[in-house]
């Protein structure tokens, strides 16, 4: 089983030797270790020479996150592959307790681990929505996103039949690959705090979009792929619904006329609302 580890990172020089470094203690040590440098500005590509040949540095102009995964995915030749955020960090035996699940349950094409919170140095408690299971799990993936791409292995082939991180979406990539991944495959759940999301006062993706905007969009996008059952077709429109029901809410109130026309017209195409009399 060979596992390539890939951390996508942007002007984050110092958390990302603190990733690469929690990659480099792991008692089942990667493959291979890539790191995709997003166009950052600061001394990352310095910071990082030393690593090198332990490493496979890659550089590319600022296209998102996503396209920094793709890029490493594209560039790794392990069958697995295991993905770390540059402000997250591995527990010493991350890889090698995953590798132990997937060789007890060899079927399993997705493997992932529960996770520590930390925010500014301090642990935060989970919320009970927040609970994490294996099998089959489409359905929990819909309300939110509950496999952090920090605590991932997944096999080569599942990227060959769903596609990779969808580099249009500025946010919520994740949760887009998760519900093509889940409406397909069971996914392997690890009990244990294998990984460390840290959040603090640097930038973060999550923080600069409105996160049901995103979700709704993939929602969307799954639904008109048409490769949904019938169970699941009604499970994602209940869950399109309700996110619609509430960015709606939230466009008015804050007087956001173009948002709430959007959310609208995508109701309107599920039969949710009828259209306005003064709408083309």
């Amino acid at each position: 089983m060979k596992i390539a580890a890939i951390i996508p990172t942007y002007n984050r020089a110092d958390m990302v030797v603190e990733a690469l470094r929690s990659v480099l203690a792991q008692t089942r040590p990667a493959d291979e270790i890539i790191v995709v440098d997003d166009g950052s500005r600061d001394e990352t590509k310095n910071r990082l020479s030393p690593f090198l040949p332990k490493i496979r540095y890659l550089h590319q102009e600022t296209r998102g996150v996503s396209a920094a995964r793709n890029l490493g995915i594209k560039q790794s030749h392990a069958e697995w592959l295991a993905f770390l955020d540059s402000d997250d960090l591995w527990m010493p035996e991350k890889l090698g307790q995953q590798v132990n699940y997937l060789q007890r349950f060899p079927r399993y094409r997705i493997c992932y681990t529960d996770e520590e919170w930390r925010k500014n140095q301090k642990w935060i408690n989970q919320k009970r929505k927040h609970r994490k299971f294996s099998g089959p799990v489409y359905e929990k993936c819909l309300p939110l996103c509950m496999i952090s791409p920090s605590s991932v292995m997944i096999h080569r082939s599942v990227f060959e039949q769903v596609g990779m991180f969808d580099e249009k979406l500025p946010a919520c990539e994740d949760y887009d690959l998760w519900l093509r991944i889940c409406s397909r495959y069971p996914v392997l759940y690890v009990d244990r705090r294998l990984i460390v999301k840290r959040a603090g006062e640097w930038w973060q993706l999550s923080g600069q979009h409105s996160l049901d905007k995103y979700r709704i969009i993939a929602l969307d996008k799954i639904l008109r792929a048409g490769q949904l059952d019938e169970e699941k077709s009604r499970q994602t429109l209940f869950a399109l619904q309700e996110k619609c029901r509430i960015y709606r809410i939230g466009c008015q109130r804050h007087g956001r006329h173009k948002d709430v026309q959007w959310v609208e017209r995508v109701l309107w195409q599920y039969g949710m609302i009828e259209k306005k009399q003064n709408e083309n």
